[in-house]
């Protein structure tokens, strides 16, 4: 039986029609021009192009991490049967179904590790892998062919997840079949365990190897929680303003707001729980081989780049956002949203970086243009992924109970 969506919820209001194709090729003119400057800067600046190819993967992994928190919370809804999330669940489904785009926009991390460049990652050139003394049960994994295989492994896993779950959300639309949602439903699990799974492995390929002598069992569950602080914080901003211009004004409410800060507060806690439970099992051990990758981030410049994750990725929004007005209001939670991209992003920045310079900080016109190439191109693809359909899963059961959800 398909649900009942508000009479007056036209087309307009209720999809991105009108605005679609010129944005979405607006974007990627933006986008290609940024990574083409990013690029002529690193060129022209005479340097190598070490730094093009870490601001490309810091700008890579923020966007990438957002579609996955996105998979995460789409997979999350259906585990548990949650009827209030329904009005925003489409919203996620289209940022997780983006990662087409994505695995176009890897093809040049994956070319420079196939050609055997080492200005990324020192161990993809097989004559400077003496230099690091790595063990053998490293080699045989930091390999450039396996590595090209784990990331084929990776976005098929993403690409297929993702476009289940918005095939048949898009499906239920036309239908109105709740079979369609026992069948989301009874993939969810299998879908957080897969996501769980090659999401670590992924963050430990791409991001942990850059110094590949370092290690972290936790290290995969760190990138998992700044990823889904990254998506709630998106998705939030998405929704205040696509209802800037008009659309979804009726149907996400302060209540769904309510629990999306609810949600996002949850998991600004949970990052700094898991960022802390790393930082003391390494020093309190006080191996070397562990402490290395610390002490380079607590030394010289790094040091406040340090102080300012501590206090703008958990102290300054734990505090900003307990309040229960601050939650339900617009303004202040897209406040504390873009607050928190900026915080995840620098805690990118905080991993990525100091692998090209532990020395200072490598801040500059090339790290601007690929964030707005990668962004430009990535959002060109989250546009073109949403279409014509609708913003909100009008075939959805439980859709009733997502525009009747009140706060308790």
């Amino acid at each position: 039986m398909q649900a009942d969506a508000p009479s007056n919820a036209d087309p307009q209001q209720t999809t991105l029609a009108g605005i679609t194709p010129a944005a979405t090729v607006l974007l990627l003119a933006v986008g290609l021009a940024g990574l083409a400057t990013g690029f002529g800067l690193a060129r022209s600046g005479g340097e190598t192009l070490s730094h093009f190819f870490h601001s490309y993967l810091l700008s890579y992994c923020f966007f990438l991490s957002i579609s996955l928190g996105a998979l995460f919370f789409v997979a999350l809804q259906h585990a548990t049967r949650a009827g209030w999330s329904v009005v925003v669940r489409r919203l996620a489904e289209v940022l997780a179904a983006n990662m087409p785009v994505l695995a176009i926009l890897f093809l040049p991390i994956l070319a420079a590790v196939l050609r055997g460049e080492s200005s990324l990652y020192p161990w993809s050139d097989a004559r400077a892998v003496v230099l690091y003394d790595l063990p053998a049960h490293k080699l045989a994994y930091l390999n450039t062919g396996f590595f090209a295989a784990r990331a084929v492994l990776y976005f098929a896993v993403w690409w297929l997840l993702g476009r289940f779950f918005l095939a048949r959300s898009v499906e239920q639309d036309r239908s109105g079949d709740a079979a369609l949602t026992r069948r989301m439903e009874r993939l969810s699990p299998v879908a957080l365990l897969l996501l769980a799974g090659t999401m670590t492995f992924a963050s430990f390929d791409w991001l942990m190897s850059l110094e590949p002598e370092w290690f972290s069992t936790i290290y995969g569950v760190y990138y998992f929680s700044g990823a889904v602080v990254g998506f709630l914080a998106a998705v939030i901003l998405a929704a205040v303003l696509l209802q800037a211009s008009g659309r979804l004004n009726l149907l996400i409410t302060a209540e769904h707001y309510h629990d999306l800060g609810k949600l996002l507060l949850g998991f600004v806690v949970f990052w700094g729980y898991i960022a802390f439970s790393q930082y003391m099992l390494i020093w309190y051990a006080n191996i070397p081989e562990e402490t290395t990758w610390y002490l380079a981030r607590q030394s010289g410049s790094w040091k406040w780049v340090s102080v300012l994750l501590l206090s703008g990725h958990l102290l300054i929004p734990f505090f900003g956002l307990l309040s229960r007005e601050v939650k339900r209001r617009k303004a202040l939670l897209a406040f504390w949203a873009v607050w928190l991209l900026a915080a995840h992003w620098i805690d990118l920045y905080w991993l990525v970086m100091p692998s090209l310079d532990h020395e200072g900080l490598p801040l500059g016109a090339i790290d601007a243009a690929c964030l707005v190439g990668v962004g430009g191109v990535y959002l060109a693809g989250v546009l073109a992924t949403a279409g014509r359909k609708s913003l909100v899963p009008s075939g959805d059961p439980r859709l009733k109970e997502s525009l009747d959800f009140r706060n308790v």
